[in-house]
């Protein structure tokens, strides 16, 4: 049984395909609201069944009571939705990471990509990080390969870490022959999201990437507008404000980190998760939360 359904022919010849997952990898929902970004209303081309990929006890379903009567229920999804991005043409597959079925998940989406002939995909990431929000957003990047991404993160030779489904599909498609690219956002571990400054890193460096010519004008204003809302939150709290100043003078001292460093902040990161899937630091109601 295919765990996917073609809902609609892709009329792209050769697009890239851009892929991000709710939950792991995901801090601040950056990672998927920068997916939505791109996809906007874009027509879906093909949806997973949901019944086969989650455990719908820890991804439940949302039911609306409206005036007492059942009325809808909205279910966790994963689908791809044919956009473009600067005149490039794009498939965009988001949604809910998948509780099971990770080999059969990742092989169908290698099976899907080579069906709509995709030339490269790229991997939408974000992780809680010690940085400040005062600073432009750092990123991470992996490649399949060497030549395919100029500027890709000096990370260490080695490392173990709890992997994400998006991760073993990234790997797949490279296994398969596709080139694959990776870009995770650096957000600030007391931002509980959205975070439209690591939103907009994200759609910039894919539109960098794809040499598409894109307006962030409507991203940036938002970031603005969130970084005086954090400004001003910040400095009516003494000790937040203490941190991220603590934040800045790391940032500025170490300005490029080694890949030592670097795999010092992941390791601690997903030292901090809990494995059964829950919230990543910095989750709840807002910044520095009790």
């Amino acid at each position: 049984m295919a765990l996917y359904e073609v809902t609609r022919a892709v009329e792209a010849e050769k697009p890239v395909m851009i892929s991000a997952l709710m939950g792991w990898v995901d801090a601040a929902s950056v990672a998927t609201d920068a997916a939505k970004h791109i996809a906007g209303t874009g027509a879906v081309v093909a949806s997973f069944d949901g019944d086969e990929l989650f455990d719908y006890r820890s991804n439940r379903p949302i039911l609306d009571i409206v005036d007492g009567a059942m009325a809808s229920v909205t279910w966790p999804e994963i689908t791809v939705r044919e956009s473009t991005l600067g005149g490039r043409d794009v498939l965009v597959m988001s949604g809910t990471e998948p509780d099971m079925r990770w080999h059969a998940f990742s092989a169908s989406v290698v099976e899907l990509a080579k069906q709509f002939n995709v030339g490269l995909h790229m991997t939408l990431g974000s992780v809680p990080a010690a940085v400040p929000h005062t600073r432009a957003t750092p990123l991470l990047s992996t490649a399949s390969r060497e030549g395919l991404v100029a500027d890709i993160s000096q990370l260490p030779p080695t490392m173990r870490v709890p992997s994400a489904a998006i991760s073993i599909v990234d790997r797949e498609l490279g296994r398969a022959g596709i080139d694959t690219v990776g870009f995770f956002a650096q957000v600030p571990h007391y931002v509980a999201g959205p975070y439209h400054d690591g939103i907009l890193t994200l759609v910039g460096r894919v539109a960098s990437q794809l040499g598409a010519q894109v307006s962030l004008d409507e991203l940036r204003q938002l970031a603005l507008s969130e970084r005086a809302q954090l400004d001003e939150i910040v400095g009516a709290r003494p000790e937040a404000k203490e941190h991220v100043a603590r934040l800045e003078a790391a940032s500025e001292a170490e300005n490029i980190p080694s890949g030592d460093e670097l795999a010092d902040e992941i390791q601690r990161y997903f030292s901090q998760q809990d494995p059964g899937g829950g919230p990543f630091p910095g989750s709840g109601s807002g910044p520095f939360e009790n």
